[in-house]
């Protein structure tokens, strides 16, 4: 297995020059997509439940969502590298468009499933070929902050569009996922518009193909994965899915929750810029080593947590750390593939999903089984061993240029 070698931490440019137009670009895009999200997440377990769904159904249609992203993952890479990340991009898109419009018109549950599972299809394409493309035309010595920004967009989008879905409701329940379809044409036009062949050569077919056993061998690529699949399962088995049964169970309703996660989404909104300085900085290996740290720091004092503001304390005390494995992995994948194609980005995307898939399970069969804290502790022990796998990393000390 290969350590990190030379310009696995880029020399920073004394003046920090800009990024890429396409880099804001494409957060702009991702904020669109993450704003739809939030505008049909809150509505979908209502909407369903207007096509006589329970709760177990409500489950498989929201957990369908993420067995397509991680079915459809592996193809990701190859479409890539035959038409280019752009078109694929594009072609996710409007799949999503076309998904979330026939939502809004679906006649049965049964209609329900097949549109979300054609909306998992094109989520994993957009994001994915969204990623690549991001990796593709960075520049390496700016891969943190370019992450960091791409982020950015994912997270105010994600803040804003739960409190506009209400509005939205008022309407109609299929008012939000209208207003969805809406916002990824916008978003596909966009793309078409700005992110022009030219201008995303390094993104497109015909170039260089970095293959798996290669990216396995690389130890930064190992890490990185390894810390996408904790995050999956924090973030969605233990955030999602325990932390609401815990603040319920202390006698709080569901709009405590929704407190709870707005404070900690917007520490995170506000922390993720300079984290994404700091990779770029300080390096991977340090950004990585304090991102795990805290992070499982945080979840680790979640499991002996017995009052609503110390959640809200701990909650926030792990978006800080969550800050940084926003940026810090994602650079260390740019800097593995180096713009090439392959499956490389799309392997990274697989472990966060895996996690998203399988954490919600696991951690809720340890709580009924264990206990709460236990699984709390289950999410601990993948920060703890990403945080170990971090100091296995070789640190190039950034060197400044004149």
């Amino acid at each position: 297995m290969t350590t990190a070698g030379p310009g696995s931490v880029p020399p920073v440019a004394a003046a920090q020059p800009s990024l890429p137009r396409e880099v804001y670009v494409l957060s702009v895009v991702g904020g669109c997509v993450m704003l739809g999200l939030g505008l049909v997440l809150p509505v979908l377990p209502v909407y369903a439940a207007t096509f006589g769904a329970g709760p177990t159904q409500i489950g498989a249609l929201v957990a369908l969502f993420a067995l397509m992203r991680l079915a459809a993952s592996p193809f990701c890479g190859r479409l890539g590298a035959r038409f280019g990340e752009r078109r694929v991009l594009v072609a996710g898109l409007l799949l999503c468009a076309v998904s979330s419009a026939l939502t809004a018109f679906a006649g049965s549950y049964g209609q329900l499933l097949v549109f979300r599972g054609l909306g998992g299809v094109g989520s994993v394409l957009f994001s994915v070929s969204a990623l690549a493309t991001l990796l593709a035309i960075a520049p390496a010595d700016r891969r943190g902050r370019a992450g960091a920004v791409f982020e950015a967009g994912f997270l105010l989008g994600g803040i804003c569009g739960p409190a506009l879905s209400g509005l939205l409701a008022l309407i109609s329940l299929s008012a939000p996922f209208l207003a969805y379809a809406v916002l990824l044409l916008v978003a596909a036009v966009l793309t078409l518009a700005v992110l022009r062949t030219g201008r995303t050569a390094g993104a497109e077919a015909g170039r260089d193909v970095v293959r798996l056993p290669v990216l396995l061998w690389d130890r930064r690529y190992l890490v990185a994965c390894l810390a996408g699949l904790a995050q999956g399962w924090v973030l969605f088995g233990l955030r999602g899915a325990l932390v609401p049964t815990v603040v319920v169970a202390w006698g709080h309703d569901v709009t405590w929750v929704g407190w709870a996660f707005t404070i900690s989404a917007l520490v995170q909104t506000l922390l993720i810029m300079p984290a994404g300085r700091v990779v770029d900085r300080a390096g991977r290996r340090p950004a990585m080593i304090a991102g795990t740290g805290v992070a499982a720091a945080a979840i680790t004092a979640l499991a002996f947590a017995d009052e609503y503001a110390w959640l809200v304390v701990l909650l926030s005390v792990y978006a800080a750390g969550s800050a940084l494995l926003n940026a810090a992995p994602a650079a260390l994948v740019g800097d593995v593939v180096a713009g090439r194609a392959g499956s490389g980005v799309a392997v990274f995307s697989m472990c966060t999903d895996a996690g998203a898939v399988v954490g919600p399970v696991v951690v809720g069969l340890i709580a009924e089984r264990v206990g709460v804290p236990a699984a709390f502790g289950s999410g601990a022990a993948l920060l703890v061993v990403a945080f170990a796998a971090s100091w296995t990393l070789t640190t190039v000390r950034p060197t400044r240029r004149s």
